[in-house]
């Protein structure tokens, strides 16, 4: 039976106890009961509280921040490359499923349809941008953060900033480091280490391997290199590349074993060949082969111009 852990009174129908939402390990039937007991219990809840936090930051996101294809089911690369943002829905579409689309348009004559919503495609570029606005005022995290960067490129970092936020606390890992960045640089704001680690933190949590990478350096700076090298291998099993040279040198120094190196090892090229699929392929061959024909040995002239009409007006 529970108990308030200071008066020892037990829950019953009438009498319900809080769990102290720090520690979430005891319960108290009342704020006078915590008040009461906060000196003898702050030292174990501070503890278990960072053992529960610790717990969060270092579990194995199933996926990056960019999850899955919503079409094809397969990884998004971390490549920006090799996806393309829909700014009709806000999804990100795999190269592949954008190249099988883009067959069956022109096999059947159609037009030029959003793989995912079937939505026509904008006619130009200002259309794409205001389709990302209509979403952005429908509270889509995804399309917030793309006025976010729209409003860094042109230079009006208050707007950037408070996009971003917003983005934030609906949870899209790529603003949490967009605003976790903004306190590194201080731009429009004051710089705060604490503010920084905290939106690193969120972001590293929803499979930022980036933010990742950018905690293990943290911890490294400090001397914590147990902490730095768990942030370094769960970036290397997302299928970061840059955290496989810390790892690296860790192994030289001997703060690695050879098991857990071998292990980052293949866990980061199971997520890199877990992006792959023939359609992917045949959509990359078609890339190259368009690149070569566009390239300026090829058509005698220099390249200019848009490279889009608003499908692809933002990569990520």
């Amino acid at each position: 039976m529970m108990c308030c852990a200071s008066c020892g009174t037990a829950q019953v129908d009438d009498i319900k106890l809080k769990t102290c939402t720090a520690c979430k390990s005891v319960r108290y039937c009342s704020v006078t009961c915590q008040k009461e007991r906060r000196s003898q219990h702050k030292r174990a809840c501070k503890k278990r509280a960072a053992e529960l936090h610790d717990e969060i930051l270092f579990r194995q996101p199933e996926s990056s921040h960019k999850g899955d294809c919503p079409i094809c089911c397969l990884p998004i690369s971390l490549e920006k490359t090799k996806s393309t943002l829909m700014s009709c829905c806000s999804k990100i579409i795999c190269n592949g499923c954008v190249f099988s689309n883009d067959m069956r348009i022109y096999q059947q004559s159609l037009e030029p349809t959003c793989p995912f919503c079937r939505q026509l495609d904008p006619k130009s570029k200002d259309e794409g941008e205001k389709n990302i606005m209509k979403r952005a005022k429908a509270n889509d995290p995804v399309a917030m953060f793309q006025m976010s960067l729209r409003r860094c490129r042109s230079g009006d970092y208050d707007g950037s900033l408070a996009y971003a936020k917003k983005a934030a606390e609906l949870g899209d890992a790529e603003a949490h480091f967009q605003v976790a960045t903004f306190y590194h640089e201080g731009e429009c704001v004051e710089k705060d280490g604490k503010k920084e680690s905290y939106h690193l933190e969120q972001a590293a949590i929803g499979g930022h391997p980036l933010a990742r990478y950018n905690l293990g350096c943290e911890e490294q700076e400090n001397d914590r290199m147990d902490r730095a090298m768990k942030h370094w291998i769960i970036a290397a099993a997302l299928g970061h590349d840059g955290s496989l040279e810390p790892l690296k040198d860790s192994f030289k120094d001997g703060l690695l074993s050879k098991e857990d190196f071998a292990a980052a090892l293949r866990a980061h090229q199971a997520a890199i060949d877990a992006t792959k699929s023939p359609q992917r392929e045949e959509a990359e061959k078609l890339e190259r082969e368009i690149k070569l024909d566009e390239s300026p040995a090829a058509n005698g002239s220099k390249l200019g111009g848009e490279a889009g009409t608003g499908r692809a007006l933002w990569i990520l």
